[in-house]
């Protein structure tokens, strides 16, 4: 399983991922970095079939718009440590990678994971 992070989830949410076996790069890694645009983003994820996790409600819209991205994690914790963060990922892993594997949209807040069928 592929995922791109956006900027403004931290790095290591991504380093996270790709230290349990899969395939992660935050918007770090691209060309134009945290700057790179929304669109660009989408157009990463669908054209490398990776999964955007994002708190940007954008993603969001132009999902439920234009089913783009395709995948969609919305990250809905507010502020948090990065840490916490994390730590909800590990916590919840297992469950997180089931619900987004048969449903293109799930949204994780600090008490609870809801999948969109």
């Amino acid at each position: 399983m592929k995922f791109i992070v956006d900027a403004q989830l931290p790095k290591s949410l991504s380093d996270f991922l790709n230290d349990k076996g899969f395939d992660s790069i935050h918007t770090l890694d691209l060309p134009n970095q945290n700057k790179t645009a929304d669109s660009q983003i989408a157009a990463v994820a669908n054209n490398e079939n990776r999964i955007v996790i994002s708190k940007d409600v954008d993603f969001l819209e132009s999902f439920l718009v234009k089913s783009e991205p395709r995948k969609l994690i919305m990250v809905k914790t507010g502020n948090i440590v990065n840490r916490a963060l994390i730590k909800i990922f590990e916590n919840n892993l297992d469950i997180i990678i089931q619900m987004i594997s048969r449903s293109n949209l799930i949204e994780i807040n600090r008490n609870e994971i809801a999948e969109h069928m």
